[in-house]
């Protein structure tokens, strides 16, 4: 069935660009960052794994024509209440809560995330971008972002930027539209969905317009004959029939609807606007739940090297610094580092490596031990991820995820873990720590800090 609906879909030709798939996705990666910053993440695993699947799902049916390996698909829910979602450049799609819980089935979540994987894919944002005058890739990502997100939220992001670019990246196209529509029903149906499902739920937002119409609208205009143009390219595909794990979404839909009321877009860009903690009802508590609100700037592209001791060398981001030496050298942005009431310190954001003696102990056996350490002064420290192997150093190693609620925020955090063994038969540790919404992006700096390490041990 597939290979002849292939042969009877609409043809979509690639746009003229000028920007290559690599800056795609750094223009995607430093938005994003400001995303899951200035955003509310709802940090529920429950609903993250629905999107995600969703979302895996739809990467495996890109066309071998526009598959871009360079790219970086994420996919992440957003607490906010509006029936909104949005993908960036190169790969990172947001998901806001409301629109699942608008949405009647998995089938009808996968159309709208069919069509904003399909901006992506055929590199809308940039294309669009091609068409205003040349820019450097650091000026433009502000105001993509701001358009893309769309609406009260997103205009405010677009306010903060320095240049002025917001009248090309105000909203997509009604041709960029048209072909999005397109693409994510082929995507759709390849993918073993109907995408008729997708004209529902367009119809479905559709239905809430008036004066507080979806976010969504305000970004995605109506190409003309939406849901009709849909449901005649799902004819020529051979539409097929699966609506997605009925059970897993309604148990998610019943999940969101116990939780506290999402915030609104307004209150969110209100609250950032006035540097107040942004409300979050998700599983991962209140920005600032202890006292403070923490924002650091995102990881810099460029790095920088430092040799604490003569053990080791490490590299990490060039607007990190260098706190403390030898066994516990820790490297944190501005803002990310702080004196604990004891006298102690706690970090939101940064990296430390250290060793310690394990006494003839296994490396996993050395590895629990370091974590029941830990939770000594991190008493809601808790694994994650079983062990896997890791390359740490260029040395065989392990490697785990934990969560832990931070002493400074109230806030979930991701606690990333690799060991690997020295000479004398000491445990190195490398210990990376992000806000967990922020989890994506700072997991990928740890794993080129740990990757990077030199160690001279011989």
């Amino acid at each position: 069935m597939f290979a002849t609906a292939a042969s009877a879909q609409t043809r979509i030709e690639p746009h003229d660009n000028k920007y290559s798939p690599a800056e795609d996705v750094k223009i995607g990666q430093e938005a994003a960052v400001q995303v899951r910053r200035e955003y509310p993440m709802l940090n529920d695993a429950t609903s993250e794994r629905l999107v995600d699947r969703i979302g895996q799902r739809l990467v495996k049916s890109i066309s071998t024509e526009f598959r871009q390996p360079a790219f970086r698909y994420s996919f992440d829910v957003v607490n906010m209440r509006e029936i909104n979602a949005f993908a960036l450049p190169g790969g990172p799609m947001f998901v806001n809560r409301g629109m699942i819980q608008a949405a009647g089935t998995e089938a009808e979540v996968a159309g709208v995330m069919a069509h904003e994987l399909a901006h992506v894919v055929l590199r809308h944002g940039t294309v669009q971008a091609s068409k205003a005058q040349k820019f450097q890739i650091g000026a433009i990502a502000g105001q993509i972002l701001g358009a893309i997100v769309g609406g009260n939220a997103g205009s405010v992001i677009a306010q903060g930027s320095e240049f002025g670019l917001s009248a090309y990246f105000l909203k997509y196209s009604r041709e960029f539209e048209r072909e999005a529509d397109i693409m994510g029903s082929q995507m759709m149906a390849r993918a073993g969905y109907d995408p008729r499902a997708m004209a529902t739920m367009f119809d479905r937002i559709a239905q809430k317009g008036g004066s507080g119409a979806p976010e969504w609208l305000s970004s995605h205009p109506n190409p003309g004959n939406r849901s009709a143009a849909i449901r005649k390219e799902a004819e020529m595909l051979g539409a097929p029939t699966y609506a997605g794990n009925t059970s897993e979404f309604n148990a998610v839909k019943s999940r969101l609807s116990r939780m506290p009321a999402a915030p609104t877009a307004q209150q969110v860009a209100q609250a950032n606007k006035a540097g107040r903690p942004i409300p979050d009802s998700g599983t991962g508590g209140s920005v600032g739940t202890s006292g403070r609100t923490v924002r650091v700037e995102p990881p810099s592209s460029q790095w920088r090297t430092y040799q604490p001791d003569n053990l080791v060398r490490i590299a990490v981001p060039a607007n990190w610094q260098e706190i403390g030496s030898g066994g516990g050298a820790l490297y944190a942005p501005q803002g990310g580092y702080f004196q604990t009431e004891g006298g102690g310190s706690a970090y939101t954001h940064g990296v430390q490596v250290g060793v310690v003696n394990t006494e003839g102990r296994s490396l996993q056996e050395a590895t629990d031990a370091l974590i029941q350490s830990f939770t000594q002064s991190n008493p809601d420290l808790r694994r994650s991820t079983n062990y896997a192997r890791a390359n740490v150093g260029g040395r065989a190693g392990l490697q785990t995820t934990l969560t832990n609620t931070s002493q400074i925020t109230g806030q979930r955090e991701h606690v990333s873990l690799a060991t690997t063994t020295l000479r004398d038969g000491s445990t190195l540790f490398v210990i990376g720590v992000s806000p967990f919404n922020e989890r994506s992006a700072y997991q990928r700096i740890f794993n080129r800090v740990q990757q990077g390490l030199t160690i001279n041990d011989r």
